[in-house]
């Protein structure tokens, strides 16, 4: 198909005219954000059976009926690995679309793999092998050569005969109704909104501070977030993960203090150190009992661990049978936390319940039991 090349507000409402009745869409992206906090959108390619197009962004100034079209509640928007795409809606519009379709989902209960790339679920299912010339193209560029239109324009091309194969396989295992919760997760809007007051929990690191330096990291990655939103620059121009940590560890009092903590410029001690400072002033008069906390699980036993190695083979195996990739149904981490008893698990709900949660309570109640051979393994109800 020819690849349309929309620029222009006219053209922009005479396109989303003509497919407005599409059952369904694939979608892609291309953006940048090495410079930015916010994702820079650069092209927005979409496509049907019939027309692909490569609507641009930066060119036209009001992408209302675009939108307008893409939230329409029977319309289907088909993405591969969505929620960058998503992130980038929701920016747009402040909410997300209700209906999805995740091709990178589907790869991993229909035994693709997990985590599949584009390039590598085209070329495994279609047996197409796509040009990565333009990977890393910097698409903020004009004008966009036709090799980079047609670049883009594949990465929807393929996934229009991606979506169709891929729903007839769902259909053709009766797992169709299994990926609607996670289709849905896609649109909430939690995913897509950073937290200042809680970002803290994401630095790598935090687990070995305590007290009244956890606060202070606390308020620090506020301060970092909200800076870094208001001047829309990447978290780590404001302030690095490992600077915040000794900064939380040693609170300095004073501005002349800073240039003691490694990896902190001068430049940005010229630039941010009273602040820098009046927040861990700040901190540090937070009253003890409102100190963030950190909780940290009790180290697991030897026999815990031996458990927790039982259920993942467990695990592999009834995956198997199903075709189905593990880590659709479950991490370590999750069967971890099945072995301390915790109960809110999406293993223990839905169709993971059904296919493997069960059979993994079962075991460790007792209640199913578990020889092999040098081929497999067995299992029998007890």
């Amino acid at each position: 198909m020819t690849v349309l090349y929309i620029d222009s507000d006219t053209a922009l409402t005479q396109f989303c005219s003509e497919i407005q009745h599409s059952k369904w869409l694939a979608i892609d992206t291309e953006f940048l954000r090495e410079k930015t906090y916010y994702p820079q959108l650069c092209l927005i390619q979409i496509a049907n059976d019939d027309i692909i197009a490569c609507v641009d962004p930066i060119a036209i100034k009001d992408l209302t009926p675009l939108l307008n079209l893409l939230y329409q509640p029977d319309i289907t928007l088909v993405f591969h690995a969505a929620r960058q795409d998503l992130e980038l809606l929701y920016l747009l519009k402040n909410s997300l679309p209700p209906n999805l379709f995740d091709t990178q989902l589907a790869a991993t209960i229909l035994g693709d793999g997990d985590q599949i790339g584009y390039g590598n679920l085209v070329k495994q299912r279609l047996d197409v092998s796509l040009d990565k010339a333009h990977s890393r193209a910097d698409w903020t560029q004009r004008p966009l050569s036709p090799e980079q239109l047609e670049y883009a324009a594949d990465d929807v091309r393929y996934l229009c005969e991606l979506y169709h194969q891929m729903s007839a396989d769902l259909e053709k295992q009766q797992r169709t109704e299994w990926l609607k919760e996670d289709f849905a997760a896609l649109s909430n809007a939690d995913n897509y909104v950073a937290d200042p007051e809680t970002i803290w929990r994401k630095i790598r690191g935090a687990g070995k501070l305590k007290g009244v330096q956890l606060a202070v990291l606390q308020q620090l990655a506020a301060w970092r977030e909200q800076r870094a939103m208001d001047r829309d620059r990447p978290r780590r121009w404001i302030l690095k993960d490992e600077v915040m940590l000794d900064l939380a560890r040693f609170a300095p009092e004073k501005p002349e203090k800073l240039s003691q903590i490694r990896g902190l410029e001068a430049r940005d001690i010229e630039r941010s150190g009273r602040a820098i400072i009046d927040v861990i002033s700040k901190a540090k008069q937070t009253p003890p009992e409102q100190w963030p906390i950190l909780l940290k699980p009790e180290p697991l036993s030897n026999q815990q661990e031996a458990l927790i190695d039982a259920l993942m083979a467990l695990l592999r195996k009834f995956c198997d049978e199903q075709s189905i990739t593990p880590i659709a149904v479950a991490s370590r981490k999750d069967i971890e936390k099945l072995v301390r008893g915790e109960k809110d698990l999406a293993l223990l709900q839905g169709w993971r319940y059904q296919i493997v949660g069960h059979h993994l309570t079962d075991f460790i109640s007792g209640h199913l039991s578990v020889t092999a051979d040098t081929q497999q393994i067995h299992t029998k109800e007890v």
